[in-house]
């Protein structure tokens, strides 16, 4: 081995080249021996490797030599933080070896790399030498370590040579990102560079083409409005870039600009603002000329798609060209028309339904959706109305198929204006289910399911009669089976927003329907009866017991007959179909044939199988399903449902990673499930079928862990180290969410286990030992969790976890806790800023507007459940969790604001109410801070902030003895507005009243004396009982009992004249059952009642009992005759 060292780093090159050559063999063998020797030489002589490197950069007559070189340079001298350096084998050497080199040699690698650039004519080397250079640039630029580059680059780009020219225009490119600032000083310089480069009559296309991309980057990568705008006049000679090359027929140059032109809408649409209705109208162009090729049309229509999209950056600002939304979805549409009449479609031997569909109607059908998600249905609508009828009044088939597939594809983006159109949309649709062709018949049918899903359940509730009798009919079109098993498809999508009111009455024609369809010949056809079957049976639950024996032996005999490999799928809807009937129907009805079904599956469960077969995900479920209705008699199935699904949720991710501007594509030919996202330098596909596996396994356990509770303590042990990490996986949201949602299923179980004494003898302890393994994972994961959504659902999660664990949770775990509760608020504060800044957008407008209140939406539930979790501990730690409090009030008080949302106002009252309950006299030291706050707010706008206002008088009336008396005169006039409100009783307003008597009521209790009792106390009776919010109701109606029984002078008033009012209350509190009073408080009303049934003068007595309902006397009378 030395020797070979000695001979590979001796005087004669030729040894090295061998190398290098030997390192890009395709035999293994030969290969991996060079990769030794390699790292050898790196470990031990890096400042001879490296050189040799560069010799051979700059020297060998060897093309592929030359780039291999360029590209084994940039792995040894650059820094790789991306995600790649965490797939490496931990065996090889570091790679970054810069800082263990000499400085002759760090000397001699720059200029040695600098004449490489001078030398280098082929065109791919040129590309991966300005790598090497860039990536070794920006990390020395920034410490000053490489003066000569920059004057290099700006003599380079001056020069008479196109090809060093376009090097020094690559290198500026890929340097901006990093070196933006140390380039400002040079602004005017640069944008001549790019002016010159872009508009000179002898610069080259690939010259050209490296102008723009600089430009780009450097836009982006500027600071300041004013700095970009004065690169606004590069833009014609941007866009001539573009139609140059086109009017020349250099098509691959032309898709080159479109790209770029793409990632600077993206980034940077203001930019283009200006000057919009030239760029966009060139876009136009492009994409409705017929003569150019796919690839580049549909690059134009991605740029104007683009623009749409970014409505972060420029919101509204596409809407205001009314005329290209047209031509652009005009475009669209005729895209849709490019599908030919493929045969395999109509023999419907296959699933492929897409048969005949080109690239074109791909991108025209996924382009339709985006573009109306973007724009909104105010736009889209008069648009699509204005085309759509002329496609469906044309002769072509293709037409009618376009404008139906147009309506499906829209339906998500338009859903509010298509819903007030309803009559419209779906007399358009099923017009078209008589139509001779069937796959216009087909494309029908989609859209009904598609609307069904997008418009439900307005669509159900109005048009169940019109649409159920015509997929009904659709389903006995036995001549074209791809059609019925669409209709029968287009159930699922129809039940799934329906409620068993609507769906009862058609259950026999539709069901009957189905087992015709079974019984079909075409496999399709029966996958399709089978879905439909199990979306009825789940929306119609126990309505469809009637049709339980009529339909579970077919669905046993398809789960056992259905065994050969083309019978899979169909298989796997028999157990998706069973379990989802079983669920509807019951444990009784479902018992036998449910241990029959459950053998099979274990045999199942026991083969072999191969990796891609659908039957694996689908019986996950089923099991789930299965326990979820047979519930405790599952338990003896777990011990052969956990192994598999825990192998599931533990997949890897099939992760293949190349660099981002690599030529290598990553290989999608073989697999089309392959997902492709780009990280910083990097492109990451992963394999979505493995994906989606673990996401449904990581669901499963879930719902095992809810469903068995302290059952599932047994698996917890080997769940929680699955789960836990899972808390920050990145690749697939559902995975997280499902990992967040198990936390407190996994501690309640072991919790529950241990209580009941089922936990093999384990104690508290455990419990501790799980809490504060997952409780700081959570809180750590919530840290770095990029998404909103998931963001409130860890916070729900936190929340429930905070309850179970209580005590058991230590002060450093509370402080964790508290300090990522800040960060959640303020990063919250940060997005609603940054929203408002959009709002101050010259083209922001009514559409924008809608779209900012639904990302608000999800802003608020975030709030909402950070008061939650902050609730939680203040109910577990009571005192001891002031200190918290006191640093979390600078924010609460931030909250209490009147420019903030009703929700934060409502979340901060909450807080201050939870700790004047939990904390009584400890937390008497905040009235005088949040009491004026609370008052001011029981009379605010929303009926929310005014509910948790009263709900808070109230509190501060029991426990504020002393400190609140000063107060009671303005608590009281407060609380009369909330209760004498002309729609007090309305919907919305309700549990705001009831909490304002509620809380007059303790004032009449806790503070008689500083009330005019008279009056106070007979208004608060008129009040009662109270109905909407059973939890004050039952406070009240305990409270007036203990009035009556210490026989209160004022509330009886003068001759005991208000107890035929008292009376009536009693004999509704007593109707309502449990609903007004606990049983408690129940008895005593009764005691009270036979009492003063004894002691009151017969008159009193009759004249009482006549003002009440006949009901209510009826009620009363058997209440007080049973002993």
């Amino acid at each position: 081995m030395e020797q070979q060292l000695a001979a590979i780093l001796g005087p004669d090159p030729s040894h090295f080249e061998a190398l290098v050559s030997h390192l890009m063999s395709t035999a293994n063998e030969q290969r991996s021996q060079a990769e030794g020797l390699f790292n050898l030489c790196k470990s031990h002589h890096p400042d001879v490797l490296v050189l040799r490197l560069a010799q051979l950069l700059h020297s060998s007559l060897r093309h592929e030599i030359r780039a291999m070189s360029a590209i084994l340079l940039r792995k040894q001298l650059t820094r790789d933080d991306s995600v790649a350096s965490t797939v490496a084998p931990p065996s090889a050497p570091s790679a970054y070896l810069w800082p263990r080199l000499a400085p002759s040699t760090q000397s001699d690698i720059k200029s040695l790399l600098l004449a490489s650039v001078q030398r280098e004519e082929v065109k791919s080397i040129c590309k991966k030498l300005c790598d090497t250079v860039s990536e070794l640039a920006s990390n020395l630029l920034l410490e000053n370590a490489w003066p000569d580059i920059l004057p290099f680059m700006f003599q380079s780009v001056t020069s008479d040579s196109p090809r060093l020219q376009e090097s020094a225009l690559l290198i500026f490119s890929q340097l901006s990102q990093y070196i933006g600032d140390i380039l400002l000083p040079h602004l005017s310089t640069l944008h001549t560079v790019f002016l010159n480069a872009l508009s000179s009559a002898t610069s080259t296309p690939d010259v050209r083409i490296a102008a723009l991309g600089a430009a780009i980057n450097f836009i982006q990568c500027l600071p300041s409005t004013s700095d970009r705008d004065r690169f606004q006049d590069l833009l014609p000679a941007m866009m001539r870039t573009l139609t140059e090359a086109l009017n020349s027929g250099q098509e691959a140059t032309a898709q080159e600009a479109l790209e770029l032109l793409i990632e600077l809408a993206g980034t940077e649409p203001k930019f283009l603002r200006r000057q919009l209705v030239e760029v966009v109208g060139s876009m136009l162009q492009i994409a409705e000329a017929d003569g150019l090729e796919e690839g580049t049309r549909h690059l134009a229509v991605e740029f104007v798609i683009t623009l749409a999209e970014a409505r972060e950056r420029a919101p509204g600002m596409m809407r205001r060209l009314p005329q290209f939304v047209g031509r652009l979805f005009a475009v669209l549409m005729k895209m849709l028309l490019d599908i030919e009449d493929d045969q395999a479609w109509h023999s419907a031997e296959s699933e492929d339904e897409d048969a005949g569909e080109t690239s074109n109607y791909s991108v025209g059908q996924e382009c339709l959706d985006r573009l109306s998600i973007a724009l909104g249905g105010n736009t889209i609508v008069p648009v699509a109305s204005e085309l759509l009828p002329a496609y469906l009044a044309a002769p072509e088939w293709q037409k009618h198929h376009a404008a139906l597939i147009t309506l499906a594809q829209i339906a998500e983006g338009c859903s509010k204006v298509m819903i007030r159109n309803l009559e419209q949309v779906v007399s358009m649709v099923l017009s078209c289910f008589q139509d001779p062709h069937p796959r216009v018949r087909w494309a029908a049918i989609n859209a009904i399911g598609q609307l069904s899903t997008d418009l439900g359940p307005d669509l159900q509730v109005q048009y169940h009669q019109r649409v159920l009798p015509a997929l009904a009919s659709a389903m006995d079109d036995f001549q074209n089976p791809r059609v019925q098993a669409h209709a029968a498809s287009a159930i699922l999508n129809f039940s799934e927003n329906c409620t068993p009111e609507i769906l009862t009455p058609y259950l026999d024609g539709i069901v009957s329907k189905l087992l015709v369809l079974l019984q079909n010949g075409k496999q399709m056809v029966q996958e399709g009866a089978l879905t439909a079957l199990a979306s009825v049976a789940d929306s119609s639950q126990e309505h469809f017991q009637k049709y339980y024996d009529a339909v579970m032996p077919y669905l046993k005999s398809i789960l056992m007959t259905a065994s050969d490999k083309s019978r899979r799928m169909l298989r796997a809807k028999s157990m998706e179909c069973i379990s989802l009937v079983g669920m509807a129907v019951g444990k009784e009805k479902f018992r036998d044939d449910a241990k029959q079904v459950m053998e099979v599956l274990m045999t199942l469960q026991g083969s072999q199988m191969e990796s891609d077969d659908p039957t694996i995900s689908y019986m996950l479920q089923a099991w789930a399903r299965l326990c979820k209705c047979l519930g405790k008699d599952f338990l003896p199935y777990m011990s052969v449902v956990m192994p598999p699904l825990l192998q599931s949720a533990q997949l890897k991710p099939d992760v293949t990673i190349t660099s981002a501007d690599s030529d290598d594509d990553i290989d999608e030919s073989d697999d089309e499930s392959i997902e492709t996202i780009t990280l910083g330098d990097k492109r990451i596909g992963i394999k979505t079928s493995v994906l989606e596996e673990k996401a449904t396994a990581c669901n499963m356990l879930c719902c095992y862990a809810d469903e068995l509770k302290e059952g599932f303590y047994p698996w917890i042990d080997q769940v929680a180290p699955t789960l836990v990490p899972l808390l920050k996986f990145y690749f697939h949201e559902e995975v997280r969410k499902a990992a967040v949602s198990a936390m407190p299923e996994l501690l309640r179980s072991a919790k529950l286990a241990v209580e009941k004494g089922l936990a093999q003898g384990r104690d508290e302890s455990y419990v501790k030992q799980l809490s504060d393994y997952i409780i700081p994972a959570l809180v750590d994961a919530l840290n770095k969790e990029p998404e909103t959504e998931i963001c409130a659902t860890m916070l729900d999660s936190l929340n429930e976890c905070i309850q179970i664990s209580g005590s058991l949770l230590s002060e450093s775990q509370v402080r964790c806790i508290v300090d990522e509760i800040k960060h959640v608020i303020t990063a919250s504060s940060t997005r609603k800023r940054e929203r408002d800044e959009r709002t101050k957008a010259e083209d922001f407008d009514a559409d924008e507007g809608e779209f900012l209140r639904e990302e608000n939406e999800q802003e608020e539930e975030v709030l909402d459940h950070v008061g939650d979790c902050l609730g939680a501990l203040i109910k577990t730690f009571k005192a001891s969790f002031l200190p918290f409090f006191d640093e979390l009030s600078t924010f609460i008080m931030a909250m209490w604001g009147k420019d903030k949302t009703p929700e934060e106002r409502r979340v901060a009252i909450c807080l201050f109410d939870d700790v004047a309950e939990q904390c009584r006299e400890a937390a008497l030291k905040y009235y005088n801070t949040y009491l004026p706050f609370l008052l001011e707010s029981c009379n605010d706008d929303d009926p929310d902030v005014r509910q948790a206002a009263v709900y808070g008088v109230g509190v501060c009336a029991e426990f504020g003895g002393s400190v609140f008396k000063p107060l009671v005169g303005e608590a009281l006039s407060r609380l009369n507005v909330v209760v004498r409100h002309a729609d007090a009783l309305k919907s919305e307003n309700v549990t705001a009243y009831d909490n304002a008597v509620s809380a007059l009521g303790k004032i009449c209790l806790f503070h008689r004396d500083s009330i005019d009792a008279a009056q106070v106390v007979p208004a608060w009776l008129n009040c009662l009982p109270i109905r909407a919010d059973l939890i004050e109701a039952k406070v009240v109606h305990e409270q007036l009992c203990t009035m009556v029984e210490r026989w209160d002078r004022e509330l009886l008033g003068p001759n005991n004249e208000h107890l035929p009012k008292i009376v009536q209350v009693f004999a509704e509190v007593l109707c309502a059952g449990k609903d007004l009073a606990t049983e408690q408080t129940a008895s005593r009303v009764i005691n009270l009642l036979r009492q003063l049934q004894q002691t009151l003068p017969p008159s009193v007595l009759a004249s009482t009992w006549s003002s009440l309902q006949p009901q209510q006397q009826l009620t009363l009378q058997s209440f007080l005759s049973t002993q």
